[in-house]
């Protein structure tokens, strides 16, 4: 592992309004599945080669959180989601880049900012690579979501030794019905199921901003307590 950067960045928050966020950075080069995993349990995320946590002095709305797969049961509205996407086939691969994940990541971003408010900047064929392919190393990949052969969604994880960590998951909302992003989710906890991995990681809870609280809805999980240095004891309640 080489740590290539270290630096913080005051910004406006990205989740709540009207508050500032301090984010503290690490551009890492051949992290190791052991070590990434380490540094998801303390509350960092990973984009590409970059992994990243908020450190706010004042703030601590943001929850790491994850579900505790062994004690996850499905429900029967959550197996109905499952059964009526039967038709959608779904392939993982090593993260990759072409001209069809551009458009769809385009296109569902734009939906987002016209239904959601999100704010918009249109995105690069080298942008995406930085975010989503390079870093992946041996753990990260990607799940491609088909009708017939048109993408219609992208789920972006890293298969980690205990747990497997949800990145970023885009769609076509041409397909909603399906319910795809919790249609995701649902295939990522079965799939964790038969790998005999404990956790999902789901990145940050944040309780009052829409984009994020949903999470709160796959019970059991665990929240980690406060900001863990490399060799503090983790404590996830």
């Amino acid at each position: 592992m080489n740590i290539l950067k270290e630096f913080s960045i005051n910004d406006k928050c990205s989740y709540l309004d009207d508050l500032e966020q301090t984010m503290h950075y690490k551009i890492i080069d051949n992290c190791s599945e052991h070590k990434c995993e380490d540094f998801i349990e303390r509350g960092f995320r990973r984009f590409g080669k970059m992994y990243f946590r908020p450190i706010c002095n004042e703030c601590n709305e943001c929850k790491s959180i994850k579900i505790d797969v062994k004690n996850f049961n499905f429900s029967k509205s959550q197996r109905r989601v499952m059964k009526k996407a039967q038709n959608i086939k779904s392939i993982i691969q090593k993260p990759s880049l072409t001209k069809d994940h551009i458009e769809l990541f385009e296109k569902y971003h734009l939906y987002m900012k016209d239904h959601k408010g999100w704010e918009y900047t249109p995105t690069s064929a080298q942008g995406y690579y930085n975010s989503f392919v390079s870093g992946a190393n041996e753990f990260g990949y990607e799940v491609l979501y088909f009708d017939g052969n048109k993408l219609i969604g992208v789920d972006l994880i890293d298969i980690l030794p205990n747990g497997i960590s949800s990145i970023y998951f885009y769609y076509d909302p041409d397909y909603k019905k399906y319910a795809l992003g919790k249609l995701s989710m649902y295939l990522q906890i079965k799939f964790a199921k038969e790998a005999n991995k404990e956790w999902i990681y789901m990145g940050y809870y944040v309780k009052d901003c829409p984009s994020l609280s949903y999470k709160s809805h796959y019970e059991p999980y665990l929240t980690l307590e406060g900001r863990p240095g490399e060799y503090e004891e983790l404590i996830w309640s």
